[in-house]
């Protein structure tokens, strides 16, 4: 940019000497015509009225280099065309007038060329400096707004590390106590299985993250997806009588090409989240007729400016409840490798239903 900036001064500069040589050239030959005019036509030459300006300092010298007249005050080098006086102006030479009227050279001073140079200075210093501020604005700014992503998956990466190690702390922490003892009653085994149950879960959800994109090749069949789902209500009814949860089922045989585990992970996300964010004493509906899975509950439910980021990873609509972000996204995923769509309506405080269109 200082570069730049010298270049421009000097290609500036060298303008404004240009110019200004070219308008002193000018008004010297327009005097040395009336010098000779009024010569060779025998008329006064009014000198008065040239000398009355307040840009130019002008003075005439006869063959021994001796001022006539004039208001210049400089010491004049008659060996140089264009000089330099100890002021900083520069003195333009000319010898046209031949001797007419006892003139035989003229010096002309000009006395803003520096004066332009300086202000140039100044412009050119005063415009780096904004641009520099403005580009320096810019840069901060863009800076900010490439590393805003970067900074929210940081914070997305912080939160899931610290969701994960509390979802895992309080089963794995569940199942210590209650394996302490050596005879363990029933309700002691149902908390140790329900534990071992939730770590299982935990474990595969993140397995089925973070090899998302090695399971293309995954095997398919069709499965009964009616006993699947009561299958997975068998493996989820710990968890749901312990919030006192009643289940009710309607469903049609229903047979889909699907791979289990895929199959699986979709049911027992959506089942598990309608008992996890579910009241105390609430109610799941799950029916299964013409293509369509719906499963509803009487929990928490979403609100509706939330519903359009519930499938983004690592999004919680809600801090009620443990989990941390990834269920709805596996379910998403996997509705679209099969071509299955997903809907859901919700109201806060009435519940949530989702609906798998196959």
């Amino acid at each position: 940019m200082l570069l730049v900036a010298f270049f421009y001064f000097e290609n500036e500069k060298r303008l404004y000497f240009d110019l200004a040589k070219s308008n002193m050239q000018n008004k010297v030959s327009k005097i040395s015509s009336k010098i000779i005019f009024s010569h060779m036509t025998d008329t006064p030459f009014d000198r008065t009225k040239i000398l009355d300006t307040n840009k130019y300092k002008i003075s005439f010298y006869n063959e021994k280099k001796e001022k006539i007249y004039g208001n210049l005050e400089s010491k004049i080098d008659f060996s140089k065309d264009i000089i330099k006086d100890d002021k900083k102006q520069f003195i333009l030479i000319d010898k046209s007038t031949l001797g007419h009227l006892g003139v035989y050279y003229i010096a002309i001073e000009e006395n803003s060329y520096f004066d332009k140079i300086k202000e140039l200075k100044v412009n050119i210093i005063l415009f780096f400096l904004i641009l520099y501020s403005l580009i320096s604005l810019i840069g901060f700014y863009l800076a900010k707004l490439f590393l805003k992503p970067i900074k929210e998956e940081r914070e997305k990466l912080n939160n899931f590390i610290r969701d994960t190690t509390h979802e895992l702390n309080t089963p794995i922490t569940a199942i210590l106590m209650s394996t302490e003892k050596e005879n363990l009653n029933e309700k002691q085994i149902q908390r140790v299985r329900l534990s071992a149950k939730r770590v299982s879960e935990i474990y595969k959800d993140l397995i089925y993250i973070f090899l998302q994109g090695s399971d293309e090749n995954k095997s398919t069949e069709k499965i009964y997806l009616n006993s699947l789902i009561l299958e997975q209500l068998e493996y989820l009814e710990p968890l749901a009588s312990k919030k006192k949860i009643k289940i009710n089922t309607t469903l049609e045989n229903f047979e889909y090409l699907i791979n289990k585990d895929d199959a699986i992970r979709v049911i027992n996300n959506l089942i598990s989240n309608a008992i996890k964010y579910n009241k105390i004493s609430g109610q799941i509906n799950i029916s299964l007729k013409n293509r369509i899975l719906e499963i509803s509950d009487t929990g928490i439910g979403i609100e509706e400016d939330k519903l359009k980021d519930i499938y983004r990873r690592y999004y919680r609509a809600t801090k009620e409840q443990g989990g941390f972000g990834i269920g709805l996204n596996i379910v998403s995923h996997i509705c679209a490798k099969y071509n299955i769509k997903i809907d859901v309506e919700s109201k806060k405080n009435i519940g949530t239903t989702f609906f798998l269109s196959f």
